[in-house]
């Protein structure tokens, strides 16, 4: 089963990982600094979905 926090959180890495590369590309050390902020937050939302979805099968 997958619930909504681990599909945003894959989300938000994947979106993070785009701006990350832009940055670097561009050289705008702004927007990569904010892909890698939206990746951190990605991995923190999906572990979070996988928290719940483990106390789910434990319940």
């Amino acid at each position: 089963m997958v619930n909504k926090d681990q599909v945003k959180g894959v989300a938000n890495q994947a979106k993070g990982a785009v701006k990350e590369a832009a940055g670097k590309v561009t050289g705008n050390k702004k927007t990569e600094a904010e892909g890698k902020t939206e990746k951190l937050a990605g991995k923190v939302q999906k572990g979070y979905g996988d928290a719940k979805e483990k106390v789910k099968k434990a319940l």
